[in-house]
């Protein structure tokens, strides 16, 4: 197919989040991760303890962020090394770490603003679960996104119920649902993260998260492949049983990638395909490639293969 013919009007073959962002701000785009002491309420008690089976935050909480610093110091920081790459970009504070809109709302209230107070913040992404947003907070940030750039991610990780079981997400299916339907009718851009490989699921399984996503108003999302890294309560059941835990070879995940691509819909934006945990904290799989190797395999593929997103999406 020619570029024009792709809805997202430009050569590559799925719509991506670089190309996105950047005519949504005029400029290159650098999110700073912030760690703003949030906990999860299959954490805290309040729906179970431990969290998720397969989750550690310091796999991707960059070396500056720390809820022992104020969200104003952590993203100093994090812009003077982003400056240290790209010295003309634009940046959004990126709540990441564990479940951002789960307190009390005048505190997430007071941490959103002192973000945006930031003289080089342009805009604010909350990751965050489903059952931790209400509608007087969604009316908030749909007020705030009227000022500034706003957008929600929700951890979805699975559609299937007895996945989020399994995991110890603490939340059904059917909450990611209203959570999305609720963002999206008030006009805030809101994403969904899912993980591909989680135990007991199939390929064809996997698959079909990408007809319930694109049957939802979701505005992006992005997956990763399963990893298994220290300090989890998956890695203690990888140790006593790795056979029972499939992980991705590189070809194989990126067969997967693609063919989830075709059955997506293609308005949908896809912020990433993979992630690549700190070595001194991954077990496994051990892939020996970066994240931008990987991308570019995928593309390379799709254009050996004649393929793009939402080839094969029935809408």
């Amino acid at each position: 197919m020619e570029k024009t013919d792709f809805v997202w009007n430009h050569a590559k073959r799925y719509n991506d989040y670089a190309s996105y962002i950047r005519a949504e701000f005029g400029n290159r785009v650098q999110k700073i991760s912030l760690d703003a002491g949030f906990t999860c309420p299959n954490r805290d008690g309040s729906k179970g303890v431990g969290g998720c089976i397969y989750c550690n935050n310091n796999s991707f909480n960059p070396s500056y962020s720390m809820p022992q610093k104020s969200v104003t110091q952590q993203l100093s920081d994090g812009v003077a090394i982003c400056k240290q790459r790209h010295s003309d970009q634009k940046y959004v504070a990126y709540f990441q770490a564990y479940s951002n809109t789960y307190g009390e709302r005048q505190n997430l209230i007071r941490l959103y603003e002192e973000a945006l107070a930031h003289p080089d913040i342009s805009g604010l992404v909350l990751g965050t679960r489903p059952d931790c947003v209400d509608e007087a907070l969604l009316d908030y940030l749909a007020e705030l996104n009227q000022k500034t750039y706003v957008a929600v991610e929700y951890g979805l990780e699975s559609t299937f119920d007895e996945t989020l079981n399994f995991i110890n997400r603490c939340h059904t299916h059917k909450e990611s649902e209203w959570a999305i339907e609720q963002t999206a009718k008030r006009g805030i851009p809101t994403g969904a993260h899912m993980i591909m490989g989680l135990p007991g699921e199939s390929r064809e399984m996997m698959l079909h998260h990408a007809d319930v996503l694109s049957a939802l108003p979701l505005h992006s999302m992005k997956m990763h492949q399963l990893q298994i890294v220290r300090h989890t309560k998956l890695a203690r059941m990888y140790k006593q049983d790795p056979e029972s835990i499939k992980l991705f070879e590189p070809q194989e995940y990126i067969d997967l990638v693609i063919e989830f691509l075709e059955r997506l819909r293609p308005t949908m934006i896809v912020e990433r395909f993979a992630s690549e945990s700190p070595r001194d904290l991954l077990i496994a799989p051990i892939w020996g490639i970066k994240n931008y190797e990987l991308v570019h395999r995928v593309e390379k593929r799709m254009e050996e293969l004649d393929s793009w997103q939402g080839k094969q999406y029935k809408g």
